[in-house]
């Protein structure tokens, strides 16, 4: 039986007394995500497909697991199910994690040459690929999808999802760059080296107009919106249709990506643990 046959088997069971063979199942599952041999969310054919299966590895290491203490220090501890303790990391892993406070749960991956600058957060199912840049206070949430070389930036929120088992987690596709106090939430995916300006809010809920094309995204197969490759992103507004004394936050595609907009976003090498 496959790893994914025994955790869809598990995961449908109505029994709640685990034994050890059970439990070792799910260890091998939380090995393989950390170790980035399965993931949430994978790209074939250019379509992004969600593995729910995963997903339901992860709701069952929450039933599986018991409340207990992890001690920090001689004063401090953390209370979490005893299958998600924190990832431990090694030299070997070549991440780079700045002290001052982040954390990362077991079952996400993290590639070689991630930097994470603190405080920052990565939930169990993300995916974070060589060279990305996790800048301060930046969340990654639970099953999210960040490319290589992507930049998130000071404070933005990259949302996630467990429920329902088959919505899509947000994804970040390589070399996009996420500005600070930005939140990208609902399925969203940010096409390659697409520039989301500072303070701009993206949901499966917001509709997002394109000012090059002259119409708002379509939604896509997975029920939210693509923002496509290379576009820039800046907060904006709409009129209402009732009334248009009136207007509603609408993020707006201002422009796609020239060389004045590449000068400004040079990533460099130097501040990443660059791996060659």
């Amino acid at each position: 039986m496959t790893l994914e046959q025994s955790i869809t088997q598990l995961y449908q069971s109505p029994k709640r007394d685990y034994n050890a063979e059970d439990k070792a199942i799910f260890i091998s599952f939380v090995e393989a995500l950390n170790n980035g041999q399965i993931r949430a969310c994978e790209k074939t054919h250019d379509i992004w497909q969600v593995n729910a299966w995963i997903k339901m590895g992860i709701l069952l290491g929450f039933r599986m697991g018991s409340l207990t203490e992890y001690p920090i220090s001689a004063t401090k501890s953390f209370f979490e199910k005893d299958t998600f303790p924190e990832k431990r990391f090694q030299l070997s892993d070549e991440v780079r994690i700045v002290p001052g406070g982040s954390s990362v749960r077991t079952g996400a991956y993290l590639a070689k040459g991630v930097t994470i600058m603190p405080p920052a957060y990565i939930n169990i199912g993300a995916w974070v690929d060589a060279g990305t840049m996790v800048d301060s206070h930046a969340l990654v949430g639970s099953c999210a999808q960040i490319g290589k070389r992507v930049h998130l930036s000071a404070g933005a929120m990259i949302g996630g999802v467990l429920e329902p088992i088959g919505s899509r987690p947000v994804i970040i596709e390589d070399e996009a760059f996420i500005g600070g106090n930005t939140g990208i939430y609902e399925g969203i995916i940010i096409g390659q080296k697409a520039v989301i300006a500072s303070g701009t809010v993206i949901n499966g809920s917001t509709p997002i107009y394109d000012s090059v094309h002259g119409a708002f995204l379509p939604r896509d197969s997975g029920g939210s919106f693509t923002v496509p490759s290379r576009a820039v992103v800046v907060p904006g507004s709409r009129k209402l249709k009732q009334n248009p004394d009136f207007g509603v936050y609408c993020p707006i595609i201002i422009k796609y990506r020239d060389a004045k907009t590449d000068s400004a976003l040079t990533l460099e090498d130097e501040l990443r643990n660059i791996i060659d």
